[in-house]
């Protein structure tokens, strides 16, 4: 049997593999304040600038590419020092393969227990 984490314990993703939290997208059909619109995934965010928790709000077009769990169930996002080395060493579901959705920065999508979580990758050269 596999041993369960004690309520002081910090998640494996933390204290075992060194993820860091990033933030926190929820999904909304509201027009928020300060919406920036990522065109290639048809897509508004806000709100992660100002949040001093990492809160960022997701409003999707109809046609958005971005996978149905994601426009549906919140998600968590953790920053990893390298994108590739964790996708290969952990057992993980990807459902959205890495791709750089701004300059700088590598995403990809992958799914847990019916949530998805974003993993990111702050780089240099994109």
């Amino acid at each position: 049997m596999k041993n369960l984490r004690s309520d002081n314990e910090q998640p494996e993703s933390i204290e075992k593999w060194g993820w860091k939290y990033h933030h926190l997208g929820i999904p909304t059909d509201e027009i928020m304040p300060g919406e920036k619109y990522v065109p290639q995934f048809k897509f508004f965010i806000s709100g992660f600038s100002e949040s001093p928790f990492g809160i960022e709000w997701m409003r999707f077009e109809e046609n958005s590419p971005i996978d149905r769990l994601i426009q549906s169930v919140p998600h968590l996002a953790f920053e990893v020092s390298n994108l590739d080395y964790e996708l290969s060493v952990h057992d993980l579901k990807v459902i959205t393969e890495p791709n750089s959705p701004s300059h700088g920065v590598r995403v990809a999508m992958i799914e847990h227990n019916g949530a998805p979580v974003e993993l990111i990758e702050f780089v240099e050269n994109i």
